[in-house]
């Protein structure tokens, strides 16, 4: 039953990104984009206490698509961290998002400084050595902003900070190696990668 929750929750965040993707590409002057993205996660459940006092980082990786206006915008962000709670003989560990956001994203020539808040899912895989797993589907929340960069119509730069959070709790208690509060999944992410307008 939980499964299927999920499962129609997932499909309201993406029926929900869809219908807002749509309503911005009608829009005559919003050109579409895709980033590709770097970063490490810090705070919250993160192994890094804040952004830049930070020892043992976690690569982040992943893409965002969508399509800026003039103000306002749209995207879908997949993000992937491996070894989320650290690296370990004991466990393998992951957090998969997805995640639908609208921006608001004033353009002043080249620069486009940008606010994100949106809804999405937040996916949690745990894996002992010994053979006990734990798989997590949760409707989390993400906030954030950072700047924009073009050196021309088609191709920038991207730069920001973004904070994630599950809206229920995350229990692990079945894995004592993990070092995280039994409460909801929170972290901050730092990120940079590349913009192609399209």
């Amino acid at each position: 039953m939980a499964h299927l929750t999920t499962i129609r929750r997932c499909g309201l965040v993406l029926s929900i990104a869809m219908l807002l993707s749509t309503t911005f590409v009608r829009d005559v002057a919003a050109q579409g984009f895709i980033s590709p993205f770097l970063g490490y996660n810090f705070s919250g459940d993160a192994g890094c206490p804040d952004i830049t006092n930070c020892e043992d980082k976690k690569l982040d990786w992943g893409v965002a698509f969508g399509a800026l206006g003039p103000v306002v915008g749209f995207e879908a962000e997949l993000g992937y961290t491996p070894n989320f709670f650290g690296e370990s003989s004991a466990q393998t560990s992951n957090v998969l998002t997805f995640m639908a956001n609208f921006m608001l994203a004033p353009k002043f020539g080249p620069i486009q400084p940008y606010g994100v808040i949106g809804l999405g899912l937040i996916r949690t895989s745990v894996e002992a050595t010994g053979g006990s797993s734990s798989d997590e589907n949760q409707m989390g929340w993400d906030g954030g902003g950072g700047l924009m960069v073009f050196f021309g119509e088609h191709v920038g730069v991207r730069g920001e900070v973004r904070y994630y959070r599950t809206f229920e709790v995350l229990d692990l208690t079945e894995f004592p190696s993990i070092e995280v509060n039994q409460t909801s999944l929170d972290y901050g992410r730092f990120s940079g990668g590349v913009v192609f307008k399209f």
